[in-house]
């Protein structure tokens, strides 16, 4: 009887630390970074690639995912790096890519491989 009491007791113990972990480590993760989506121009894999490789390379950025179909660019950066986002549109459209606020330089754009020219934004 003692052993089925103590071993109920390590079980209580065990959900009760484990659920209050969870929850704890759900809103650490997010202190400090903030989630943002910029819409990216490219037309395949390889512009995937680019644009991505593009927004990592900036300081602050944590995350970086282009999604192909909705030419969206998802970001999560650290909230105390400043100027991230502007930063990132900057560095992708150096790379050859428009983004809602920069227009990449024509001369990079025309040295992107055929299959990445996509429809340029209308200014």
């Amino acid at each position: 009887m003692k052993t089925i009491k103590i071993l109920f007791a390590i079980i209580v113990a065990f959900i009760t630390t484990q659920s209050a972990y969870s929850q704890s480590d759900k809103t650490q993760r997010t202190i400090g970074i903030k989630t943002q989506t910029i819409k990216v121009y490219g037309e395949c894999s390889m512009c995937k690639k680019r644009i991505e490789i593009a927004a990592a390379k900036v300081d602050g950025v944590n995350y970086a995912y282009w999604n192909e179909d909705s030419k969206t660019l998802t970001i999560k950066y650290s909230v105390f790096k400043k100027d991230v986002a502007e930063n990132v549109q900057k560095n992708i459209s150096a790379a050859g890519y428009d983004t809602e606020r920069f227009t990449a330089d024509n001369t990079v754009y025309n040295k992107l491989p055929e299959c990445c020219h996509y429809q340029r934004k209308q200014s």
